[in-house]
């Protein structure tokens, strides 16, 4: 009875699969008879990062042989997009070292092309999903922020430098925005520490509602907030501060507090082949943040 009705489970497969033939892979997942499982298929790898940025897929199936990707790139970038969401790849039969370096890297499990039948890969499935969720709740116990459920600063450098290295091995770019709350004490002196606890839950939820599920948040420390995203365009990095600013704006304008929130925030660009630390770029993006709250002409 559980099986039926239970929601299923979002499977998004990204493999290219030529029309004129069936995909013995797709065929699998459609035939479970075990788990219903709801299948998306994209056939390269941008649009494969699109939809997982919308959120909603518990598992992704990754063929590492894609039009616009291919080999360990493919799976480093789909990683490092959504380290959330368990990844099993998909491989031919005389790439199972290619496979089983991806395992190493944080695949939860591989599949070889054309030797897989449907109760294998539901045995996979499962197993990802549920490996997936015991390790993040292992690393969670020490890298998340109690009140918010973020990642703390602990957890913000250690993921942030496993994100760097990605992005240099993928040769992709992006940017670290930092940002705090405006005379934050003076909330917590005027309405108490249960009213401030309340500010930073309401600013964690308007931070999690506004940007991408591969981008990296953390609660820094008191009012100290911060966002690392890979593969940022320009427009995304350049609307995302403002966006920010914008609902803080709304919030205020509701009237339902009896306190007026403001904003600073800053943030610095990197391209793949930079070498600074994610520490160095969190000072360069706090120092543009105490830039930007200097008058023109004048001292902060």
């Amino acid at each position: 009875m559980s099986s039926v009705t239970r929601r299923p489970i979002k499977v998004l497969l990204v493999k290219h699969d030529p029309e004129e033939q069936s995909g013995g892979i797709r065929d699998a997942l459609d035939g479970s008879n075990e788990i219903r499982l709801d299948v998306e298929q994209a056939e390269e790898l941008s649009s494969g990062l699109e939809r997982l940025s919308h959120g909603g897929v518990d598992v992704v199936l990754l063929d590492l042989t894609l039009p616009d990707s291919r080999g360990m790139a493919t799976f480093e970038r789909t990683q490092a997009f959504a380290p959330h969401v368990p990844i099993i790849v998909i491989t031919d039969h005389d790439d199972t070292e290619l496979a089983v370096a991806t395992v190493q890297g944080g695949a939860q499990d591989y599949l070889v092309r054309g030797e897989v039948e449907t109760s294998e890969i539901v045995r996979s499935v499962r197993y990802a999903i549920e490996r997936h969720r015991l390790l993040s709740a292992l690393r969670g116990l020490s890298l998340l922020d109690e009140l918010t459920g973020l990642y703390n600063r602990t957890g913000f450098l250690r993921l942030g430098e496993h994100y760097l290295r990605l992005a240099r091995r993928s040769s992709r770019g992006g940017a670290l925005l930092f940002f705090d709350i405006d005379r934050f004490r003076t909330i917590n002196d005027a309405f108490g520490h249960h009213v401030g606890d309340r500010v930073l839950l309401k600013v964690t939820e308007v931070l999690q509602s506004i940007v991408r599920t591969s981008d990296l948040i953390a609660r820094l420390g008191g009012d100290e907030f911060a966002i690392l995203a890979l593969e940022s365009t320009a427009e995304t990095l350049d609307g995302l501060d403002t966006r920010i600013l914008d609902v803080v704006r709304e919030l205020n304008e509701s009237g339902k507090e009896p306190y007026s929130l403001s904003a600073s925030v800053g943030f610095t660009r990197f391209e793949s082949d930079a070498s600074r630390s994610v520490e160095e770029m969190l000072e360069d993006a706090a120092s543009d943040m105490l830039e930007s709250r200097r008058p023109e002409g004048g001292a902060p």
